[in-house]
């Protein structure tokens, strides 16, 4: 996906993959992963997703990743949050006592900027690239984060060819494909639903590295 794909998808303001309420998997399935409740998490392509909220309020510092600067700006302006901004490396962004949001390419992220991470929250970030690039994805997630990162991971499942993405088709087996080499995947939830008349799965796996 070229830049600019997000970059009009925002400046159109049809975000449809942007839910208004708090996601029920992360709530539900949060627990199983036996946390402390001060981890550091990495939500990576955020977009204005209000689960960095929920997170911040289980007592979680949150790092958010977004290549686009207006739904970073819509994050904070409709949630009424004052933040400082920032300049960080290849990112500019926003500081908040348990929050910072950088604005950029997510493949700029470095290991320094992620040498606390203790967990990844993805609803959105898998499904949103295209198949060839979801290996890079996942290949630099594991060159920047730290040994023995969690990760809770949203996908769905649909025939590709009826309905164009994002939000993409990621089967199972290609989640086991890209994780299993270097974690444990672990499918906790399997629900169906209907997305645009297409019958489709969403699946839940907590991944341990």
């Amino acid at each position: 996906m070229e830049a600019n794909f997000w970059h009009d998808m925002w400046a159109s303001g049809v975000v449809g993959f942007h839910q208004a309420d708090i996601n029920e998997y992360l709530k539900s399935h949060w627990p199983k992963l036996q946390l402390e409740g001060d981890e550091k998490v990495l939500v990576p392509l955020c977009g204005k997703t209000l689960d960095m909220l929920w997170l911040a309020q289980q007592g979680h510092a949150v790092l958010g990743i977004e290549l686009s600067p207006k739904a970073l700006e819509e994050f904070l302006a409709e949630n009424n949050l004052q933040a400082e901004a920032i300049q960080q490396a290849n990112h500019c962004g926003y500081k908040m006592p348990d929050m910072t949001l950088l604005c950029g390419d997510f493949f700029h992220l470095t290991a320094e900027q992620c040498q606390d991470i203790k967990l990844v929250y993805d609803r959105a970030a898998l499904v949103a690239l295209p198949e060839k690039m979801r290996q890079d994805y996942v290949s630099h997630l594991q060159a920047i984060l730290p040994a023995k990162t969690q990760y809770l991971l949203v996908t769905m499942e649909y025939d590709q060819s009826k309905m164009p993405g994002p939000p993409f088709s990621v089967s199972e087996q290609e989640v086991r494909s890209l994780f299993e080499p270097f974690a444990k995947v672990t499918k906790v939830e399997e629900k169906p639903f209907s997305r645009k008349g297409v019958d489709a799965l969403e699946k839940v796996f907590i991944i341990n590295s």
